[in-house]
């Protein structure tokens, strides 16, 4: 809301108007939610001090309220009390309450370090090879680098990466940076402290860092193959240029929602690919929303067992716990309902949209990925507002579900009889 009412401000537009509740709305929770979706032009119609605030809303919300928040009480009180210890264990998986100092630290670390060099890179080459100004180059870069390592998608260029399309030095840095983002802290610190011994990595960390390859591999394929002869999307480029074009796009459209290929350009077999991968999201406890990779993997883990028949779900020689496969169902089940509700609201508003375009741009709200086929800005008010709902639970929900079922856990002192149901 202090967004909301911030460019709302004359100040904050390029005619120096007001602009309207739902456009400030609308952009307010897209840039907290980190989702980058946008409903107007974004470098014609906001101001440099409207730019500055999305900037702002972008890493705030890509720190994580809670994160932030631990942030600030640790600047101003040097402490913490035992339940803001806890509440930000929550959201950072496998810190014990003790190693909260530790974490935060490491978090804004990783954060600075990270959009720093993305911001070096990119920085030069527009200055060296685009001919920019040193300082146009220092701000395009450092807006880009903020929005890609914290999974936005605003961009101070009406038609996103498009222009940079097979230039490596831009799209590569933005893409490993947003990969970088999209693990999680949790998994993050675990594989940079035990990178030369994987096999002792937790089985969070095992599935967010080797799911995210196996998503990035295969997804990045399936692409290729299905845009190979597209002259609109990659087909114009030689193998290098398609390779590097339908990989930054895989990568950055399941968190940043950087347009580097024209979306609307694609060939309907692409758009299944691209809303599933926003729909699983990214790992635990980081910048990117959907379901995470871990709850995906560990419910492919529980179906394979399943399937086995094996009385337990294992994962690198570790057994699941029931209650993690139960949390996880229940994440999964709980968004896909929010899905299919949102697409059945979307549809209902505008009576006549494509049920592909409501289903990619509500997956797209609800992951806070960011991705759009061009429906949002043309639907009416009460179509952005669903939109600009489905951001806040997208960002808000799954987070406080997770935090919910992992603090308020209770044992009964009874059991009733079981029976098995016919199931399937």
């Amino acid at each position: 809301m202090l967004g909301t009412v911030a460019l709302m401000l004359p100040l904050a537009t390029v005619e120096g108007k007001n602009a309207p509740f739902v456009t400030a709305l609308f952009t307010s929770t897209s840039a907290t939610s980190v989702t980058g979706m946008a409903i107007t032009d974004t470098p014609h119609y906001w101001s440099g001090f409207g730019l500055a605030l999305i900037t702002i809303l972008t890493q705030l919300g890509g720190l994580g309220i809670l994160t932030g928040a631990a942030l600030v009480i640790l600047t101003v009180s040097r402490q913490l009390g035992l339940r803001n210890r806890l509440l930000v264990q929550a959201e950072s998986a496998e810190y014990r309450p003790g190693d909260v100092r530790r974490l935060l630290a490491h978090i804004a670390a990783t954060v600075l370090a990270c959009e720093a060099v993305m911001t070096a890179i990119v920085t030069a080459r527009l200055w060296l090879a685009y001919d920019y100004p040193p300082w146009r180059a220092l701000w395009s870069a450092t807006f880009h680098s903020v929005q890609a390592f914290n999974s936005g998608g605003f961009s101070l260029y009406s038609h996103g990466l498009l222009g940079f399309s097979g230039d490596p030095w831009i799209l590569l840095p933005l893409t490993f940076g947003g990969i970088i983002g999209g693990l999680g802290f949790p998994a993050l610190f675990e594989a940079a402290r035990g990178w030369r011994r994987p096999v002792h990595w937790g089985v969070a960390t095992k599935l967010t860092i080797w799911g995210t390859v196996v998503l990035l591999v295969f997804g990045s394929l399936i692409l290729l193959i299905a845009e190979w002869t597209n002259p609109q999307s990659i087909g114009r480029h030689g193998v290098p240029g398609k390779v590097m074009d339908a990989f930054s796009q895989l990568a950055l459209g399941r968190s940043a929602g950087f347009e580097v290929i024209p979306i609307d350009a694609l060939r309907e077999e692409s758009y299944p690919l691209l809303i599933a991968l926003m729909f699983i999201g990214g790992g635990s406890a980081s910048t990117t929303g959907g379901i995470k990779v871990t709850t995906f993997f560990l419910l492919a883990f529980v179906i394979w067992a399943e399937l086995r028949g094996e009385p337990d779900v294992t994962v690198g020689q570790r057994r699941v716990a029931t209650s993690s496969q139960r949390q996880a169902l229940t994440v999964a089940l709980l968004s896909v309902a929010v899905v299919v509700l949102g697409t059945f609201l979307l549809i209902l508003i505008t009576q006549h949209v494509a049920f592909y375009r409501a289903l990619f741009e509500v997956t797209s709200a609800f992951s806070t990925a960011g991705l759009s086929v061009g429906l949002a800005p043309s639907l009416p008010a009460e179509g952005q507002l669903l939109l600009t709902t489905l951001m806040y639970i997208g960002r808000v929900g799954p987070l406080t579900l997770g935090s919910a079922i992992a603090l308020n856990t209770r044992r009964r002192l009874y059991r009733y009889p079981e029976e098995q149901p016919i199931v399937g």
